[in-house]
C-alpha cells in the first residue's frame, strides 16, 4: 500500500503561483511513476502532469505546458507541482497519484493504483 498526502493548495490571484507537494508513505521502496490530476466542479477528472521514477520522462497536458513544472525528490518520497501564471481555469481539486504499472499509460487515471485525498486550488481574477 502507498499513502499519498497532498499539501500546498489555496487561494491565489490570477497570475500568481502555488507549489503543490505530494508526500508518499508506505510501500515507497517500490518503483512507481507519479502523476497529478485535477477535477473542477461539474467536470471529469483530467490529467495534468506525470513523471517517471527517474524523472527521465515528463508529460504535461497542453494547457499547462510552460506554466507548470512537475518534479520529484526520491530521497524525500515527494513529488511537486510548481504552478505559475495561474488562471481561473486552473481552479480545481488537485490529486496526486502513484503508478506501479510499468506498461500503463501515465496520461489517464486508469494507469494509477493509488490516489491522494486532493487539495483545493482556487484562482480568482
Amino acid at each position: 500500500q502507498v499513502q499519498l498526502l497532498e499539501t500546498g493548495g489555496g487561494l491565489v490571484q490570477a497570475g500568481g503561483s502555488l507549489r503543490l507537494s505530494c508526500a508518499a508513505s508506505g510501500r515507497t521502496s517500490s518503483s512507481y511513476a507519479m502523476g497529478w490530476f485535477r477535477q473542477s466542479s461539474g467536470k471529469e477528472r483530467e490529467f495534468v502532469a506525470a513523471i517517471t521514477l527517474s524523472g527521465g520522462n515528463i508529460y504535461y497536458r497542453d494547457s499547462v505546458k510552460g506554466r507548470f513544472t512537475i518534479s520529484r525528490d526520491n530521497a524525500k518520497n515527494t513529488v511537486y507541482l510548481q504552478m505559475n501564471t495561474l488562471k481561473p481555469g486552473d481552479t480545481a481539486v488537485y490529486y496526486c497519484a502513484a503508478s506501479l504499472c510499468s506498461r500503463c499509460t501515465l496520461l489517464a487515471g486508469g494507469g494509477y493504483e493509488y490516489w491522494g485525498q486532493g487539495t483545493q486550488v482556487t484562482v480568482f481574477s
